[in-house]
């Protein structure tokens, strides 16, 4: 059974929530995009036989309501928000261990470079840090498109113009507790593609750092941030099963893969 520990905890300006699920080393999985603690529900069910795992809404998420305009900067945000949270959970000293896919995969590598004595590792699953790709401005132009789509006509046509890069094809559907799709495209989309992870910053902590991406998702335009991340960090990216959202789609498979790399072992695909 899926026994599950729910509650929230104040943050400046929202009310964050969580929940806990099994025991032993605790276990934080960020959620990116619109989704919520609801997209983890099947892989933290599987983590929790070994692990206390965590899961949230972020601010402006389903469940974690604001309580006034969401703060800037995004990420700075994200990271407070995240070691908020923990410090509602864990003992002084505990170490923790991120998942994070797509802009949860952002907050969590920097919650490792703030904090690399309490963040013992951070895998960080397809982060969408275009800035670091050669071909950055047209991908930034891209994102403002989109964002201007979303303006002029409104949520869907800006979320089937979005498909581009995930090569076109449509989004899976997704668990989730309510529909974020335009708290997404106005508030979440632009910081976070915008984010470009400080590569000196990341270089001194990367023995700590998993970079990690979809098998189904090799050729997508979502995928290539986290190649160019491992080549400049000199890491040799994880395949893990599915594709962008493998966790959700795959979350068994995924969470025998996860646990061989929380376990320092190398998962390899069958």
């Amino acid at each position: 059974m899926d026994t599950v520990e729910s509650g929230t905890v104040a943050v400046p300006g929202a009310k964050l929530y969580f929940e806990v699920r099994g025991t032993g080393p605790l276990l934080l999985l960020i959620p990116g995009g619109a989704s919520d603690a609801e997209v983890f529900r099947d892989l933290a069910y599987e983590l929790a036989v070994c692990h206390r795992v965590v899961t949230y809404d972020p601010r402006g998420i389903s469940r974690s309501l604001l309580g006034g305009p969401p703060p800037e900067p995004w990420l700075d945000t994200q990271v407070d928000d995240a070691f908020r949270l923990l410090d509602s959970l864990t003992r002084p000293g505990e170490p923790v261990r991120v998942f994070g896919s797509c802009a949860g995969a952002l907050t969590a590598l920097e919650l490792l470079v703030r904090d690399a004595r309490r963040i013992r590792l951070a895998i960080a699953h397809e982060p969408p840090a275009m800035g670091l790709l050669p071909d950055a401005p047209r991908h930034a132009a891209f994102f403002e498109e989109v964002y201007a789509t979303f303006r002029r006509d409104g949520v869907p046509v800006a979320l089937e113009k979005l498909r581009t890069i995930f090569s076109g094809r449509p989004a899976p559907p997704l668990p989730e507790a309510t529909d974020n799709s335009e708290f997404f495209l106005s508030q979440v989309m632009l910081p976070s593609s915008r984010c470009v992870p400080d590569v000196t910053a990341l270089a001194a902590v990367a023995d700590r750092i998993v970079l990690a991406g979809g098998r189904a998702s090799r050729t997508h335009d979502v995928h290539r941030p986290v190649t160019v991340l491992a080549q400049r960090l000199g890491r040799e990216p994880a395949e893990f099963p599915g594709g962008h959202a493998g966790y959700a789609t795959h979350p068994a498979l995924f969470a025998a893969h996860l646990a061989a790399v929380l376990a320092g072992a190398q998962p390899v695909l069958g």
